[in-house]
């Protein structure tokens, strides 16, 4: 009997491949989410330094100068700090989208998998219908040759 071939196997390569890539894609994504989280976090940090030198140049007593000075820091970090946490927004949507596109790809290409398990239980279970049915052929051939000698 034939060695199985699955006919579909190109299709499969092919949306592995296209599910392969949108976890890169994916994975990607994710590292940006990862950045930007840590670049809000650090950015917080910045914002709580210029918060507590503010507060202690406050209670040594400061110059309506410098107090607008670290007024004028201070809401220019939280607003670059808004901004950044609504890029992180937009993100962290890309990455979920990216996500479902992922898994609506694994669902795709699990299907084609399933096929091609299905198709080899079926073959497997055409090649040993065919082998038990060599093996008959080959014993009744057998017994006949047997009679022949037998009765010449």
């Amino acid at each position: 009997m034939k060695k199985f071939q699955y006919r579909l196997e190109t299709v499969l390569a092919y949306k592995t491949q296209v599910l392969d890539n949108l976890k890169t894609e994916h994975a990607a994504i994710i590292q940006n989410v990862n950045r930007k989280r840590e670049e809000i976090r650090g950015l917080n940090q910045e914002l709580a330094g210029y918060e507590s030198r503010f507060d202690q140049a406050r209670e040594e007593g400061i110059s309506i100068e410098s107090y607008r000075l670290f007024d004028m820091c201070i809401g220019r970090m939280e607003e670059i700090i808004d901004t950044e946490k609504e890029r992180l927004k937009a993100l962290r949507k890309q990455e979920d989208e990216k996500k479902q596109e992922v898994i609506s790809a694994k669902v795709d290409t699990s299907k084609f998998e399933k096929l091609k398990e299905k198709k080899i239980i079926e073959y497997q279970k055409v090649a040993m219908k065919a082998d038990e049915m060599f093996v008959e052929e080959f014993v009744s051939n057998a017994a006949l040759r047997q009679r022949h000698q037998n009765r010449g």
